[in-house]
């Protein structure tokens, strides 16, 4: 039997069309799996020879005392390495398998793939009004017609940020009695840090002034962490489970994440926490094994803002998914159309990069030096991630099949120390990865 050319031509793309989308397919059902930079064309002498030279400027500049890098190219971590120390008292060497503080990568690996799976459930619209779901706001004139959308997108106009520190110390320092104790009790059941127990209703408190904070009137980017503070809560009620169950049981057990949750003091775990900051202000000394940022201190650790601890690992598996638009390792976790949903930009016209809880590329950042850009010029505009006071960066560009994880603790001995920033570190060993692809 004989085709027309015609036919064998169209059934040629057809099976090529098919092929091609097996290959693609094949690769979302994939795990993580270890490889090298050779395997998916990258230069591994640029690789090593750059990273180790920046990060170790990095080190001898404090911006960190040690730091950690993983990266993910096509499915493969093609690097994964450790460097310095816990202190700079070169005592503790940074392990592959240590465990850090995220800081504010919490609000993207903690509550937005629940509230993503809420909107993918028809519980959470995005475009109707916050209060529909936090009714504390349906009484605030300046904030009931504030939309899920323009929260989480940070153009809502909400205050950045509330120091609850200054309600619990005194004008000279010392940490007031009715709000913490030193010992647990029925009234006082949350652990900021050991030995330090706040009270529940101070949670109350909290929630209370953030529904009376001041709503600006300008609508325009503006970062502001306080409707993370409520995410646990307004989950919890959606849901009718408890957070950080929810949590475990829908992306962090089925990812095969064993070290991603909060209070990792209280799990026992082998790996070692990398410590913080030396708190000469409320813990009084060195934060370690506890969250750092004081605001998920005071609930007791456990915040969509802060909290989250986990390691390099882990994470990749988490921004992997996210890549796959959803899908890791057969299961899918979210609607693909809810991630591409939730990684665009949203007020682009308002000069705002942000994606729904994403933080995203500069606009234009490809026309941009490594100096003025952010992350690295050359991610795709499809790229999203975020970043953490603690010195933490993730970042995943599915167009280039790219995961890059940074994890330090910046703020050792404390929070001055910021040439994480002033060198430009994180966009500068983004690049490498970048550069080191063979055409």
């Amino acid at each position: 039997m004989s085709f027309p050319k015609n036919k064998i031509t169209f059934l040629l793309i057809g099976s090529l069309f098919i092929s091609c989308f097996v290959i693609a397919q094949d690769k979302i059902n994939q795990k993580i799996s270890y490889g090298n930079p050779s395997e998916v064309n990258m230069d591994s002498l640029y690789i090593h020879t750059k990273v180790d030279s920046i990060v170790n400027d990095g080190i001898q500049n404090e911006a960190f005392p040690g730091a950690q890098i993983l990266v993910v190219k096509n499915h493969k971590i093609i690097f994964n390495k450790a460097y310095g120390y816990h202190t700079y008292d070169s005592i503790q060497k940074v392990s592959l398998d240590d465990i850090y503080d995220l800081a504010s990568v919490t609000k993207i690996i903690g509550p937005l793939p629940a509230l993503m799976k809420l909107h993918s459930e028809g519980k959470l619209d995005l475009d109707s009004p916050f209060s529909n779901y936090w009714k504390p706001w349906k009484r605030r004139k300046d904030k009931k017609n504030l939309t899920v959308r323009e929260i989480l997108a940070h153009q809502s106009g909400l205050s950045p940020y509330i120091v609850f520190l200054n309600e619990v110390l005194k004008k000279n320092g010392k940490i007031k009695k009715r709000f913490i104790q030193n010992k647990s009790n029925k009234r006082y059941k949350n652990e900021a840090y050991e030995g330090l127990f706040v009270k529940n209703r101070f949670k109350n408190k909290m929630f209370r002034q953030i529904n009376r904070s001041k709503v600006s009137n300008v609508k325009k980017y503006k970062y502001s962490g306080l409707s993370f503070l409520i995410y646990p809560d307004l989950i919890t009620q959606i849901t009718q489970k408890n957070y950080t169950e929810y949590l475990q049981e829908n992306f962090y057990t089925p990812l095969g994440t064993t070290t991603l949750g909060y209070r990792p003091k209280t799990k026992n775990f082998k790996n070692l926490i990398v410590p913080t900051e030396i708190d000469t202000l409320f813990r009084k000394g060195l934060t370690k094994n506890w969250v750092h940022d004081e605001n998920a201190a005071l609930l007791g650790g456990i915040s969509g803002n802060a909290g989250l601890f986990g390691t390099s690992l882990d994470l990749a598996k988490v921004m992997q998914m996210y890549a796959n638009y959803g899908v890791y390792d057969g299961k899918r976790y979210i609607s693909e159309s809810i991630l591409r949903e939730f990684t665009k930009i949203q007020y682009p016209e308002n000069e705002n990069r942000r994606g729904l809880g994403f933080d995203k590329p500069l606009i234009n950042n490809a026309t941009l030096s490594i100096k003025e850009a952010y992350p690295a010029p050359e991610v795709s505009p499809e790229s999203f991630g975020h970043s953490g006071f603690t010195g933490t960066f993730v970042w995943a560009d599915p167009k280039n099949d790219m995961i890059f994880i940074f994890l330090s603790n910046r703020v050792y001995p404390n929070r001055k120390h910021r040439n994480i920033y002033n060198l430009n570190i994180r966009p500068k060993l983004q690049q490498v990865f970048y550069k080191a692809i063979q055409n």
